[in-house]
């Protein structure tokens, strides 16, 4: 028998996808010449698991990176979704900020990370360059890591859009 009081507690999405998903996510902005970004990524019950600024990125980014995650749990949908669904309801959006204690960020950046039943583990959102750009970053680096994202597919003509 253990010795050990304290069990270990599970999580929905682990460090090491976390990390990798991270990664991908940079190296796809590299590849595409975007400006710094930085990327936080949170489990299903809105825990930080991972994150990144990269230099050159203003010091808010990580805050709108996790905002935009957490609205995306917080809502079940992707943050380019909540956008789009809440375009007329500023009073809702406001709404929706308050009683998230200001960590909802309803721009494209915010995408739901879903295991191969289609079940949310966890949510990536991603700031520094246009929010179209943003969530493709996002999007692909989890199709990189073989889950699925939501939405599964970026914009199309993602990489026309300007800050």
């Amino acid at each position: 028998m253990s010795s050990y009081y304290v069990k270990h507690v599970s999580s929905s999405l682990n460090l090491d996808d976390a990390s990798a998903i991270l990664e991908h996510a940079l190296k796809i902005a590299f590849e595409n010449k975007l400006l710094p970004l930085a990327v936080s990524i949170l489990d299903s019950g809105g825990n930080p698991i991972a994150f990144k600024r990269q230099d050159g990125c203003g010091i808010m980014r990580i805050d709108i990176a996790t905002g935009k995650a957490w609205g995306a749990l917080g809502m079940g949908i992707s943050s380019r979704t909540i956008r789009d669904r809440l375009a007329d309801r500023p009073s809702f959006q406001s709404a929706l900020a308050a009683c998230s204690q200001g960590r909802f960020v309803p721009v494209p950046g915010g995408v739901l990370i879903c295991n191969s039943d289609s079940i949310v583990i966890g949510a990536i959102g991603i700031s520094g360059d246009a929010s179209d750009k943003d969530e493709f970053c996002a999007i692909e680096a989890i199709k990189r890591h073989k889950l699925i994202s939501h939405p599964e597919e970026p914009i199309t003509h993602w990489q026309e859009a300007s800050l």
